[in-house]
């Protein structure tokens, strides 16, 4: 990988897995015998990325004593989000500040990240760096979804993204995105969605697609279904 560092964002309150939530940051919960956040750190190794900022808001000592704990080869650096959570496009922000590379790969731990994510991700790093874009996302259609509620969130047409019906991909969680790409959203508090709707106005929000069965904890039901299929 040519990308150096990875970006994993753990600061959300995980309300909709509650009540486990409520005394555990939704990274820690355990699926396949690992943390959430324990598959997304062996994804970033395996990727033979070696430096991770982590965010934190809501139970951030948690997160950070299992860290200590795991005793991990990566270098790992958290960032607390401070006296109020920035939201997904104000966390990627605030851990980009003191970032000495201008590309970086970023990480939902929501999703359920296995080897088979590999070979996709390093074809999406393949095109973004042959074609100088500063930003891509990793998709997958809907079809290949574990949580058959979910909708889609783009329309997928030769690695272009587009909001226009039908929205038959969803985002997996991982991205890559260049320093520029957030240059212009002045506010703290901001969604990576309002990042992405900027550049799809422009038609410049880029698009690959998974084939990888796509598992995404997304609240308390799909959840309790994942631990029976476990």
């Amino acid at each position: 990988m040519e990308i150096k560092t990875a970006i994993i964002l753990c600061a959300g309150f995980g309300k909709r897995l509650n009540p486990l939530t409520l005394d555990k940051p939704k990274p820690l919960l355990e699926l396949f015998n690992k943390t959430l956040l324990e598959h997304t750190l062996n994804l970033v190794e395996k990727l033979n990325i070696k430096k991770v900022k982590l965010n934190t808001f809501y139970l951030p000592k948690k997160i950070e004593n299992f860290l200590i704990n795991k005793n991990l080869k990566l270098e790992i650096d958290i960032i607390n989000d401070g006296e109020k959570i920035l939201d997904t496009g104000g966390g990627i922000f605030n851990m980009t500040k003191n970032l000495d590379e201008e590309d970086f790969l970023v990480l939902n731990p929501d999703t359920f990240w296995d080897e088979n994510y590999l070979e996709y991700i390093k074809k999406m790093e393949k095109l973004y760096f042959n074609h100088t874009i500063k930003n891509i996302l990793l998709t997958v259609h809907k079809n290949l979804s574990f949580d058959k509620n979910l909708n889609g969130d783009f329309n997928l047409n030769i690695n272009k993204l587009s909001r226009e019906n039908p929205r038959d991909f969803i985002y997996t969680g991982c991205q890559i995105l260049n320093k520029k790409i957030l240059s212009n959203f002045s506010n703290s508090k901001f969604s990576i969605n309002d990042v992405w709707n900027t550049l799809i106005k422009e038609n410049n929000l880029f698009g690959f697609e998974s084939k990888n069965k796509f598992i995404h904890v997304t609240d308390i039901k799909v959840y309790e279904s994942l631990l029976k299929n476990n």
